[in-house]
């Protein structure tokens, strides 16, 4: 029986879902599926002040309602929406929106697809109208730049150098401009003389939108944002510094942690993988110091791909190796694939080494010497299976509904936690055949670790980037270009970094309870399936939640889904 409390708070979150939707130009369609509209979002000033009404007014209401009164299920959509409303607040307030870009991510990429079009000639008609829309909006972000610019809230200039070449593309005419793209991908539903107009009309708005939009943005960029940038790096420096600093680690950690606390916890885990790196010096007799073996990772030709071919191959082989494995972890597999692709060249020099979703997950094929190939299985785990592509695609397919705001929702602590726990997984389960690889793993939980110390050092304790480049290099063997495009990332981008080694700590935290406590009926397959089942929470609720399967004895989360393919051999006849 659904409780008068559970009545309002759903209420409440889907009025709210669907005034966020349209705040962010988002619409149902014919089939009831939210696509983007035929605008872009109204980014200016005073929109930001009434979202921030709204949001306030929201979490007055919410405060109104007794949880106690609430179902075990709505505790949890209660608790998830209350942190995405408080961090779109917290956002509004401090108004992040006078910065909204990082040497990571600009608020002019992801406008257009990456590959393939759309569907139908009304997804057209939207895309060419958002096309049109560009010039006001990009017209309201440099506003808004320019007043953060006037109090002193901007990105530190040292991490946005050369970012400005991101641009370049989107001033080619015609077909060799990126918003082509999709008009070369039209479906065949589309006949040819509707194919026709559409081009010829994506053309004249390339001309008269796209190009000057972008142009008028390059000029904008180089001769009055990026000479007054900053030079200060700390958030702390930021007006009313501390509190935003704090407002961002509850933002991406989901955690109520002080930055010294964090910081310590990041020198404690340093130490300890340091000593397991050791150990694997030792096992491979390695005549040198620590210093010595990463110089000798990072420059040794037998560590590295000739060809792009040659770096996607060996990620390729991973994933395949780890769908071997996965029914050893996971009690629910779900039914989507995902594909393997290099990251786009416009992007390639100032992106991470991969990414992933729920489509793809993307290795960087750009500057070869920089990619090491015993980190990529520890990568291709964390963004492809049973990481980012997978945990994706069991959000969608899991049994078990969830309301709409929660499936379309990510936590940076929840998300990137599993991705890197499954890093340590794929050595408990065999993925790492070498004690290169093996130290590969330990490097790329060291460089998280290591995010603990570096994030906390420059934006609360003051380091200089320099200070900060010495410690990730000499305790992680990353190479030059990865350690230098990651440094710029946590300076220009406070607390998003320190949301993964946190995740993963409370995860193997939770794993080491369940097994001390339930002994030979610990399953990891349904202690993994419970993480997944959650979807995307807030980590203070992923504990609570993993506590409480451990006390009811660590049950299988799914006991009335179909039955799922295990590992007995079949042979051949």
């Amino acid at each position: 029986m659904t409780s008068s409390a559970d009545g309002e708070l759903r209420s409440l979150y889907e009025r709210e879902w669907a005034w966020r939707q349209e705040q962010f130009a988002w619409q149902r369609d014919a089939d009831d599926q939210w696509v983007k509209q035929d605008r872009l979002p109204d980014v200016g000033a005073d929109a930001q002040a009434r979202r921030l009404a709204y949001w306030e007014s929201v979490l007055a209401e919410l405060e109104g309602i007794d949880e106690a009164r609430l179902s075990a299920e709505e505790r949890i959509n209660a608790a998830v929406f209350r942190q995405i409303v408080e961090t779109h607040a917290s956002d509004a307030r401090f108004r992040t929106f006078e910065a909204p870009l990082n040497s990571d991510t600009f608020f002019w990429g992801g406008l257009h697809p990456q590959t393939g079009g759309f569907a139908d000639e009304a997804a057209y008609r939207r895309y060419l109208g958002r096309m049109r829309d560009l010039p006001r909006y990009f017209g309201q972000h440099k506003d808004n730049m320019r007043a953060g610019l006037a109090r002193g809230y901007s990105v530190p200039a040292v991490t946005l150098k050369g970012r400005d070449q991101s641009i370049e593309a989107y001033l080619l005419p015609g077909t060799d401009n990126p918003f082509w793209g999709p008009f070369d991908a039209l479906p065949p539903t589309i006949t040819s003389p509707a194919r026709l107009a559409l081009q010829e009309e994506a053309r004249e708005v390339i001309a008269a939108a796209v190009v000057p939009a972008y142009t008028d943005l390059l000029q904008f960029m180089r001769e009055e944002y990026l000479p007054n940038t900053r030079e200060a790096l700390a958030a702390r420096d930021l007006p009313d510094g501390e509190a935003f600093y704090r407002a961002q680690i509850r933002a991406y950690t989901t955690l109520d942690l002080t930055p010294e606390e964090i910081h310590n916890a990041g020198l404690r885990e340093v130490e300890r993988l340091r000593a397991e790196m050791e150990s694997i010096l030792e096992e491979l007799s390695f005549d040198g110091d620590m210093a010595a073996f990463f110089e000798f990772l990072r420059t040794d030709p037998q560590f590295y791909a000739k060809t792009p071919d040659e770096l996607m191959g060996v990620s390729a082989y991973v994933a395949k190796r780890m769908d071997g494995k996965l029914s050893e972890v996971l009690g629910f597999l779900p039914r989507r694939r995902f594909a393997i692709n290099p990251v786009p060249p416009a992007i390639a020099p100032i992106y991470t080494a991969g990414r992933g979703g729920l489509s793809a997950c993307l290795m960087n094929t750009y500057n070869l010497p920089a990619r090491p190939l015993y980190t990529l299985p520890a990568l291709t785990l964390h963004e492809c299976a049973p990481g980012h592509a997978l945990q994706a695609a069991i959000a969608l397919e899991a049994p078990g509904e969830i309301p709409e705001f929660r499936a379309r929702n990510y936590f940076s602590g929840y998300g990137e936690g599993w991705g890197l726990y499954t890093e340590w997984l794929g050595g408990e389960i065999g993925i790492y055949r070498t004690p290169y690889e093996r130290f590969g793993q330990l490097t790329y939980e060291m460089w998280r670790a290591c995010r603990l110390v570096i994030d906390t050092g420059v934006h609360w304790y003051g380091w200089s980037r320099e200070e900060a480049l010495a410690f990730l290099r000499d305790n992680a063997a990353l190479s030059e270009h990865e350690i230098t495009t990651e440094i710029d990332r946590y300076i220009s981008w406070p607390a998003q970094a320190l949301a993964y080694k946190l995740g993963e700590m409370l995860i193997r935290e939770k794993r080491a309870r369940a097994e001390g406590t339930l002994g030979v009926d610990f399953d990891q397959r349904f202690f993994h399936d419970k993480i997944l089942a959650l979807r995307s929470v807030p980590l203070h609720v992923l504990a609570e939640e993993l506590d409480a399967w451990i006390d009811a004895g660590g049950p299988n989360p799914y006991p009335e889904a179909p039955p799922r393919a295990g590992n007995e051999p079949v042979s051949a006849q």
